[in-house]
């Protein structure tokens, strides 16, 4: 069984103020533990509510025929009911959006096609914000991709509320412009005997911060989150996840992977699981591996596991960051394979098996090709710093 690292900073988590109104939260100053690891200085004001508004982040709608999507105004009743933002940008966010995008599914429903979401920055001077509300009633089953794209300063908040009975695979891909800065508060909660897959996919993006937080709302609930994201020269890729398992008889499985390349390159990892005093039965592990492609690249992965009852079936958490296994290299040189195919190789093998539990074919496909892409780059840096 694994034991925190930081003990202190999970009691803290799972004790963090949360409120709709930014002025509920100081400033942040890079002390506290939620921002220690986040360059303030590249976030354009939005920690401060310094930044100049007026930005739009459009989003294009390609729905499956069972499912509603709406664009409402800010009053709706519905928003807000999962959970109030647990940080000055989150609660930012809330209190600047003028319209929200809520995706529903009615009962009992069973998707015949993802339903895609397409959010599209034009301009990075401003900020946008925006929110989203995805709802899955009970015994219904879904597919949901949020895909974005192009150059924006934007901070939104993402509720998910998973019905009893219910499945959801979320995907999230951040795809956007080098000259974009993203913050995302991701709050989920699952229901009685509810299935969701929620997958982070971090490629582009000056900074992009996701936060994803779960928490259950009957027994019998399973999550799995996965993650994937590369990081260039320059780029600040952060996740932090935080699983709140106050319900007996729930499990989840966390594993992200990420690979880094290029000067300054800056990948973050935190991994916070509680299991609290009535989460009798929890059975929960969470992974985080870490690929160093070139040097001049950091990736920081701090795991945090807080355990307030013995009567679970099992808790623990791995990390390991890590350059290329010269035996593996060695290996399929040996065999004749040239080093730039051997170096593909390896880095396929390190994503595969996390892509292919993804589930959704076309997304898996578009994944690989990314992948590809990013280990052109890759190569192109090795080039340099040989000639170097």
């Amino acid at each position: 069984m694994g034991v925190s690292h930081n003990r202190t900073a999970i009691i803290e988590r799972g004790q963090r103020h949360a409120s709709f109104d930014p002025a509920d939260f100081p400033v942040p100053t890079g002390r506290e533990e939620e921002w220690r690891f986040t360059p303030r200085r590249r976030l354009r004001g939005l920690h401060a509510g310094s930044t100049p508004t007026g930005a739009r982040v459009d989003v294009e709608i390609d729905a499956a025929p069972e499912v509603t999507v709406e664009r409402v105004s800010r009053d709706d009743a519905r928003l807000g009911t999962i959970g109030a933002p647990e940080d000055r940008v989150a609660a930012t966010a809330w209190a600047g959006f003028e319209q929200a995008t809520i995706v529903s599914v009615p009962r009992e429903a069973v998707t015949s096609r993802p339903t895609t979401l397409r959010f599209l920055g034009e301009v990075a001077d401003k900020a946008a914000f925006g929110h989203t509300l995805i709802d899955v009633a009970p015994f219904a089953s879904a597919v949901v991709v949020l895909d974005h794209a192009g150059s924006a300063t934007y901070a939104d908040n993402l509720e998910v509320r998973v019905g009893d009975g219910a499945q959801l695979t979320l995907i999230a891909i951040h795809g956007w412009a080098d000259d974009t800065i993203h913050l995302s508060e991701h709050r989920v909660l699952v229901g009685r005997d509810a299935r969701l897959k929620h997958v982070a996919v971090t490629l582009g993006g000056d900074l992009v911060r996701i936060a994803p937080s779960v928490s259950y709302s009957g027994t019998g609930g399973e999550v799995e989150l996965l993650g994937l994201y590369f990081a260039d020269a320059g780029q600040h890729l952060e996740h932090r996840l935080f699983v709140d398992h106050s319900e007996p008889h729930c499990r989840s499985r966390v594993t992200y992977k990420g690979a880094l390349q290029g000067k300054d390159a800056h990948t973050v990892w935190i991994g916070d699981v509680l299991i609290r005093a009535e989460a009798l039965g929890t059975d929960t592990y969470e992974l985080n591996r870490n690929l160093v492609l070139t040097d001049g690249a950091r990736a920081d992965s701090v795991p945090n596991l807080e355990i307030e009852t013995g009567e679970i079936i099992g808790a623990g958490h791995a990390s390991a960051t890590g350059r290329f296994d010269d035996e593996q290299l060695f290996y399929l040189q040996a065999r004749g394979i040239p080093a730039d195919q051997a170096r593909r190789l390896v880095v396929r093998g390190f994503f595969t098996d996390l892509i292919q539990r993804i589930g959704v074919p076309e997304i898996q496909e578009r994944l690989l090709a990314a992948v590809e892409a990013e280990l052109e780059v890759s190569e192109g840096i090795t080039d340099v710093e040989g000639a170097a």
